[in-house]
C-alpha cells in the first residue's frame, strides 16, 4: 500500500468539503500560506469563474483569476505573495450573472476559548450573547456572525435569502470538541431571514430553526431572523433602580392575567388582534383604572400552533411575531414600567413541541431530549422534555431565563407545569416510566435545574421573581434553596383555587357540607409563599366562566361573585386574575375572539369591574392584607365552624403594627341581623368594603359605614359587635382612627 501523498491528503480534504462534511472548512477554504507562496481557495458551486479582488492597500493590484478545481472548487496561487491579504471574491455565474462578496472563509473565528469552556460546562450565564446571530463588525468589516450546537453532525450549513437557501454556500466549522458550530458571514444584516442545515452521520440534510433566534417569521412561516439586541432605548431608569429592593412576599401583588390575542381586538379591522404598541396605552390604562399591580402575559415566546396558547414554545429567545416586532415588545414592557407596572411572563421549560424546524432531533440526535421516550416524552400533550442532566441543555435553559429578565425587563417569571418536571411518573403509568438512581420517582436532574435556576435570578436579579406553577404536595417549593427548598419566590395555590370555586359553584342551600372547603386552606396557608389563582385554566374546556359557574339567578350570580372576589382578595396570599373575570365574562374565553367588552354597557358588569378596582386599592393601601402573607401570626380566625349560616370571619394582621382588617363573608342568600361577632378591640369600625353596596350592583343592606365593638369577649376576642350581614356579602371593617386611606 502506497503512503498518501501530501496532495493525497488535500484532495480528500477537499472532497469533505464538497461534501459539506468537513468539520473544518476554513482550514481549506480562503486564504493560507502554501509553500513559498500563497493559496486562496473558494467553494462556489454553479460559477462560471471567480476572481480575487484585493483590497486597496494591500498590494498587488488588479484582478486574480483562480481556476476551477472539481466540484466547484476554484483555486488561486501567488507564489509572489507571503502575508495573507484582505480581498472580495468576485463570482460570475451562467447567464452574466456577478456578484461580489467578503470571503467568509478568511475570518478567525468570532468565539473565543472562554465561551467554548462555560458554554460546555453549562456555566455560561449570558450565553445568548454568544450564540445565534449577532450583527458585528469583524476585523472592520459589518456581518453576522452564526453559531449552533449541533454536536452528532457531521455537517452544519447557514442557509437564508442572502445565499439563495443553498446549503453548499456557508459550510460552518466546529469549534473543537465543543459541538458548536460557526461562521462569520459578511455583509449580512439585520432583517436578514435564516436558518441552519444539518447533515446528519446518515441521511438526508435537513433545515432547523436557530434555537437562539432573537426574531422569528410570522407562523406559519418558521425562519428566524437576525435581530440586534441594542435598537430600543429604555425609559424605565426610576422603576428598574427600585426593584432590587422588592421582597415578593411582604409586597402587594395583584396580577391581571392575559392572553394578548383574545383581550381586545381591532373590530374596524376585521377583528385582528393588537399590536405590541397598540397595546401600550390601552393596556396600561385599563391596568391603572383596575387596579392591579402586575400584568402577567401567556407565553410570548414564538409558537408555532395558535391554540396552544403559547405554552408550545417554537423559539424560546423570539417573542412572538403575532403581535409586531421584537422591539415593539420592548415598548410594551417600558410603557407598562412607566406607568407603574409590573410585568411577569409564563415561561415553559418543562417540554416543546415535535414540530420538525424546531428543538426536536436538532443534529439528528435526541439533543435537547431524553432519548428513552420514558423520559424524553411528554404523554399529556404530545410533547418533547428537556434533558434536565444534560450541561448545554440546563444552560440553554437558564440563559433564556435570564434573557428575557435582561433584554426585556421582565418582573418575573411564572414557570409552567413544575410538577411535571418534578416527577418521573408524572401522567404515566407503571411500566412508562424509569425510577431514579435511588429507585425513586423524583426527579433529580429537573429538581438541580430548578435550584440552579432560582438561585441564579436571586443572585443577578435581586428584584425579579420566579413563581411556580405546581399543582402538588411538593414541600418548600418556595423556600430558599439554602434551606432545602426550590428556590420560588412564590407558588400557585392550585388547591386553595379547587377548594374555592367548588364552595362557590355550590348552591347555598348545600354549602354547609362543603363548609371546610374553605377553611382547609388555612391549615396549609403559610407552609409557602402563596398566590392565589383564577386563572385561564379555570374558564376554559367547557368549564364555562367565573360568571356561569356561580349559582343561581343573574342577581344571585353577580351577588356570589363579588363575594368570591372579596373573600379572594382579604384571603392571605398575592392575587392572580384572569381577563375577563374583572367584569363577569358570560362566554367561555376562546383565544381567537375578542373579550365580550360590550357588557360592561351593563350594570351589573360594569359594577362588578368597580369593585375589583376598589378592592386593588385597598388591599394596596392596607399592609395588614398583604405584608404577613406568609406569617401565620398575619392571621387569625374568629369563626371559622359556623356551617350552618354559611357564615366565616376572620382578623387580618400586620406585625409591624398597622390596622387589622376584620373579614366577615355571609356565604348564605339570607341576611342575618344582629349577629354578634368576636373583634379584636372595642371602639368604632369602619366598614370598608360592603361587596352588597349599591356601587357594586348589590342591594345596599349594610350597617351604615360603621359599626361599634363593646368589651364584652367573644369568639375568643375580647370584644365584640352586633353586625347586620347583608346576603351573599363579604364585608371588610377596620379600626378607626388607625386606617390607612
Amino acid at each position: 500500500m502506497n503512503k498518501p501523498t501530501p496532495q493525497d491528503t488535500l484532495n480528500a480534504e477537499i472532497d469533505r468539503v464538497i461534501s459539506l462534511r468537513h468539520p473544518n472548512p476554513h482550514s481549506v477554504l480562503g486564504i493560507h500560506p502554501d509553500g513559498d507562496g500563497l493559496v486562496i481557495r473558494a467553494f462556489r458551486p454553479d460559477a462560471e469563474k471567480i476572481n480575487v479582488l484585493p483590497d486597496a492597500g494591500v498590494g498587488g493590484g488588479g484582478r486574480i483569476p483562480m481556476v476551477h478545481q472539481w466540484g466547484g472548487l476554484f483555486e488561486a496561487r501567488l507564489n509572489n505573495r507571503t502575508e495573507p491579504f484582505s480581498y472580495v471574491l468576485e463570482v460570475h455565474y451562467p447567464g452574466h450573472a456577478q456578484f461580489s462578496l467578503r470571503d467568509p472563509y478568511s475570518f478567525l473565528p468570532t468565539l473565543g476559548e472562554m465561551d467554548l469552556y462555560f458554554a460546555g460546562q453549562g456555566s455560561h450565564q449570558r450565553l445568548w450573547e454568544r450564540m445565534g446571530a449577532h450583527t458585528i463588525h469583524h476585523n472592520g468589516i459589518l456581518g453576522t456572525s452564526f453559531a449552533v450546537w449541533a454536536p452528532t453532525a457531521a455537517g452544519v450549513s447557514v442557509i437564508g435569502d442572502f445565499n439563495g437557501w443553498d446549503g453548499r454556500l456557508h459550510a460552518m466549522r466546529e469549534m473543537g470538541a465543543s459541538g458548536i458550530w460557526e461562521l462569520f458571514v459578511p455583509e449580512v444584516s439585520e432583517g436578514a431571514r435564516y436558518k441552519f442545515e444539518i447533515r446528519p452521520a446518515s441521511g438526508p440534510p435537513f433545515h432547523k430553526a436557530d434555537p437562539f433566534a432573537f426574531r422569528a417569521e410570522l407562523a406559519p412561516a418558521t425562519a428566524s431572523v437576525v435581530h440586534p439586541l441594542n435598537r430600543h432605548r429604555w425609559k424605565d431608569e426610576s422603576w428598574m433602580r427600585r426593584r432590587p429592593a422588592n421582597v415578593a412576599a411582604e409586597r402587594p401583588i395583584s396580577i391581571y392575567e392575559i392572553h394578548l390575542g383574545s383581550w381586545k381586538r381591532v373590530v374596524e379591522e376585521g377583528g385582528r388582534p393588537m399590536t405590541y404598541r397598540e397595546l401600550a396605552p390601552a393596556l396600561a390604562e385599563y391596568l391603572k383604572s383596575t387596579g392591579f399591580t402586575h400584568v402577567e402575559f401567556m407565553p410570548i415566546a414564538e409558537h408555532p400552533f395558535g391554540g396552544s396558547w403559547g405554552y408550545q414554545v417554537g423559539s424560546y429567545y423570539a417573542p412572538t411575531a403575532r403581535y409586531g416586532h421584537p422591539d415593539d415588545l420592548r415598548y410594551l414592557i417600558d410603557y407598562l414600567h412607566q406607568q407603574e407596572i409590573g410585568v411577569i411572563i409564563d415561561w415553559v421549560p418543562a417540554h416543546f413541541p415535535r414540530d420538525a424546524h424546531g428543538l426536536g432531533r436538532f443534529d439528528g440526535s435526541a439533543l435537547y431530549e431524553h432519548e428513552d421516550p420514558r423520559k424524553g416524552t411528554q404523554p399529556d400533550w404530545g410533547t418533547l422534555v428537556f434533558n434536565f442532566g444534560r450541561n448545554e441543555v440546563k444552560n440553554f435553559l437558564i440563559a433564556n431565563a435570564l434573557f428575557w429578565i435582561e433584554e426585556y425587563h421582565v418582573d418575573g417569571l411564572r414557570v409552567d407545569a413544575v410538577a411535571s418536571m418534578l416527577y418521573l411518573d408524572y401522567s404515566r403509568k407503571a411500566g412508562e416510566w424509569i425510577p431514579n438512581s435511588h429507585g425513586g420517582r423524583e426527579n433529580e436532574e429537573a429538581i438541580a435545574f430548578m435550584r440552579e435556576l432560582n438561585d441564579a435570578i436571586r443572585t443577578k436579579y435581586p428584584g425579579a421573581m420566579v413563581i411556580a406553577e405546581e399543582s402538588t404536595a411538593w414541600p418548600k417549593v418556595s423556600a430558599p434553596t439554602s434551606e432545602g427548598g426550590l428556590g420560588y419566590h412564590l407558588k400557585w395555590n392550585m388547591g386553595w383555587m379547587h377548594d374555592t370555586l367548588t364552595y362557590f359553584s355550590t348552591d347555598p342551600l348545600y354549602r354547609q357540607y362543603d363548609h371546610s372547603k374553605l377553611t382547609f386552606g388555612l391549615v396549609y396557608a403559610f407552609s409557602e409563599h402563596f398566590v392565589l389563582p383564577l386563572s385561564h385554566d379555570e374558564v376554559v374546556h367547557g368549564k364555562g366562566t367565573l360568571y356561569s359557574r356561580m349559582p343561581g339567578d343573574e342577581w344571585q350570580k353577580m351577588a356570589n361573585l363579588r363575594a368570591l372576589f372579596g373573600w379572594m382578595w382579604a384571603h392571605p396570599g398575592k392575587k392572580l386574575l384572569f381577563m375577563g373575570g374583572e367584569f363577569g365574562q358570560v362566554r367561555e374565553w376562546n383565544h381567537d375572539r375578542s373579550l365580550d367588552w360590550h357588557l360592561l354597557e351593563t350594570v351589573a358588569h360594569r359594577s362588578v369591574q368597580h369593585l375589583i378596582g376598589d378592592l386593588n386599592a385597598r388591599y394596596v393601601a392596607h399592609r395588614s392584607l398583604h405584608a404577613t402573607d406568609g406569617e401565620p401570626k398575619g392571621f387569625q380566625w374568629i369563626q371559622a365552624d359556623s356551617a350552618r349560616t354559611n357564615t366565616f370571619a376572620f382578623i387580618r394582621k400586620d406585625l409591624a403594627g398597622s390596622p387589622p382588617i376584620v373579614c366577615i363573608a355571609n356565604l348564605s342568600p339570607v341576611p342575618q341581623y344582629k349577629y354578634r361577632l368576636g373583634m379584636p378591640s372595642a371602639g368604632k369600625f369602619r366598614e370598608i368594603l360592603n361587596t352588597d353596596a349599591v356601587g357594586y350592583g348589590g342591594s345596599g343592606m349594610g350597617n351604615g359605614g360603621s359599626v361599634n365593638a363593646e368589651l364584652l369577649p367573644w369568639d375568643g376576642q375580647p370584644a365584640s359587635a352586633e353586625v347586620t350581614l347583608p346576603p351573599l356579602s363579604v364585608l371588610w371593617l377596620t379600626p378607626v382612627g388607625e386606617m390607612a386611606e
